[in-house]
């Protein structure tokens, strides 16, 4: 059956999807300070349950995205939000911390085959269309304004029904919505779709360059809700939803920056973009380093130098496709796929080692991350040849 809907009714159709595998991040982010003792575990293990989503998000694109060329986007859509529902409800009831890591992973698993499966049908549907901008821009501007109203939401949520209810908030929509899908959702996949060499992707200079600098733009911003929890909740003392608000206005900046800095991005190019991206970075690097001169850390000395890092992650994040897939039109599919998945595995893995060896509970995770990795990204844009 072909894809029939009036772009009105196609974004009402797509977006809840593209807004509820986000909100299994950010949604749980005012409850991780309680999380240690609501399972009997550590913080390095509950650290696991962000690290493992964001790594799934990743790495399932590679699953997921030949599984939807080889049986179509709907039974994976189906699939999957049919596995992140079930897996929210397990979390709600568990108290078992392994058991709450696996149920983690199959949520984001989930999470993963719902973002395929859009964005697949999105090409299918869109490729080529002036509609194609519309639809993008919605649903980048999604991922934009989840950070700043997940946490609030949870907060809400958590102070009226404890931290159970958080995924319960997660398991309703997601079976409201799979009520949508079933009879709305129309197969789009094109048979014989073509298939690209990953050899020749995973050799070019481009791709590694840019998907480091997309890494490390990512794994700041990872590197930093892992943290804030347990800085500003655990140390500084705020509440949930004191919390949720600072959190919130990062996320403010980063909408804020995606609009106004576009005439700069523009004129900078991929490459200038990238570097002023990482000069940002390092200085709020720098910024919270001065902040450690305060007794106890405040939103001024943590969420403030954030602010920066924000804009330079959006100035990054705007360019980092665009330099790493240029070179694979034929492939662009396989391209994207291992783009976000390179991307996903530097930043669950350098960043969660950074949030575990350094102590989560201070700055040093945050800055430390940040001006290394943005060095390292700006020496290999130095050695382009």
């Amino acid at each position: 059956m072909s894809w029939t809907y009036r772009l009105p009714a196609a974004l009402m159709l797509l977006a809840p999807f593209n807004l509820l595998a986000s909100l299994g991040l950010d949604i749980y982010l005012p409850v991780v300070p309680l999380m240690p003792g609501a399972l009997a575990s550590t913080p390095a293990t509950i650290q696991l349950t962000l690290t493992l989503y964001m790594i799934m998000l990743g790495l399932g694109q590679m699953l997921f995205g030949p599984v939807s060329d080889r049986v179509g986007r709907r039974p994976v859509l189906i699939g999957g939000v049919a596995l992140f529902a079930a897996a929210s409800f397990a979390l709600a009831a568990t108290s078992s911390a392994p058991l709450f890591l696996a149920l983690r992973l199959a949520q984001a698993a989930g999470a993963s085959a719902m973002l395929v499966a859009l964005f697949a049908t999105v090409r299918d549907v869109y490729a080529g269309r002036p509609e194609s901008t519309a639809v993008y821009g919605l649903l980048n501007a999604m991922l934009a304004f989840v950070p700043a109203l997940g946490p609030i939401v949870g907060a809400l949520v958590a102070q009226a029904f404890g931290w159970r209810g958080v995924f319960v908030a997660l398991g309703l929509p997601a079976m409201a919505m799979l009520a949508v899908a079933l009879p709305a959702w129309h197969e789009t996949r094109m048979p014989g779709p073509a298939r690209a060499a990953v050899g020749p992707i995973l050799r070019h200079g481009d791709f590694w360059r840019y998907t480091l600098a997309f890494g490390t733009a990512m794994g700041t911003f990872f590197v930093f809700f892992s943290t804030a929890p347990r800085v500003l909740i655990g140390r500084a003392g705020l509440s949930e939803m004191v919390f949720s608000l600072a959190f919130a206005t990062v996320a403010l900046v980063m909408i804020a920056t995606s609009r106004l800095a576009r005439p700069l991005i523009a004129r900078a190019g991929i490459a200038g973009s990238v570097r002023r991206g990482m000069a940002l970075l390092i200085l709020g690097a720098g910024l919270l380093c001065l902040g450690r001169l305060l007794p106890v850390p405040s939103v001024w000395s943590f969420v403030l130098p954030m602010w920066p890092m924000a804009a330079g992650i959006v100035m990054t994040a705007a360019v980092t496709a665009n330099g790493a897939l240029r070179a694979f039109d034929d492939g662009a599919g396989t391209a994207v796929a291992l783009h976000f998945c390179v991307q996903s595995l530097i930043t669950g893995v350098i960043g969660t080692t950074a949030v575990v060896m350094l102590d989560g509970e201070t700055i040093w995770p945050l800055a430390a991350y940040a001006t290394g990795m943005a060095a390292l990204t700006l020496i290999a844009l130095r050695r382009r040849i």
